[in-house]
């Protein structure tokens, strides 16, 4: 029985696989990161067009204005996608943490599939059968012996009073 619970060798596919999604998570990340990053340095030229833009609209330069706005619809454009690539980012990361947990959990099913197999193949049915049927029936015996020792007890001290 012992040799059922020795440690295992791992599978050295299985650890390379958790090394590239490990790899894999760190990368995107970091692109999260940067993309946040990117977003907050857009959301600063879109702060400083707007000034921009009012300071030319004071001065009258509606040709600087018309520019400007320009820029202004593209660089909220801009920002835009880098909602829709966080979205995909994000989403990417999700997908690889499912697979990893999906990994993990098929090899703790191997695991405890191969378990039972050697425990099967070490315990006889028709001998646990029979031990279970034994103890059975000598609990029924003791239940039979406790009963029968609380009448008795029941009767004398109910005869004595």
């Amino acid at each position: 029985m012992a040799s059922l619970f020795k440690k295992k060798t791992v599978d050295v596919s299985f650890v390379v696989l958790l090394d590239v999604i490990k790899e894999q998570n760190r990368e995107l990340r970091g692109t999260q990161r940067a993309i946040i990053r990117d977003r907050a340095a857009l959301e600063k030229q879109e702060k400083q067009l707007e000034l921009e833009i009012k300071k030319m609209a004071k001065i009258g330069n509606k040709d600087a204005c018309r520019v400007l706005a320009k820029q202004l619809v593209h660089l909220r454009k801009q920002k835009t996608r880098t909602f829709a690539v966080s979205s995909k980012v994000t989403s990417m990361s999700t997908q690889t943490k499912v697979m990893n947990s999906q990994m993990k959990m098929a090899g703790a099913m191997s695991t405890t599939a191969k378990t039972m197999q050697a425990v099967n193949k070490k315990m006889d049915p028709q001998k646990t059968l029979q031990t279970m049927q034994n103890f059975q029936k000598e609990n029924m015996k003791m239940e039979m012996t406790e009963e029968m020792s609380k009448f008795k007890k029941h009767t004398v001290f109910s005869s004595s009073n």
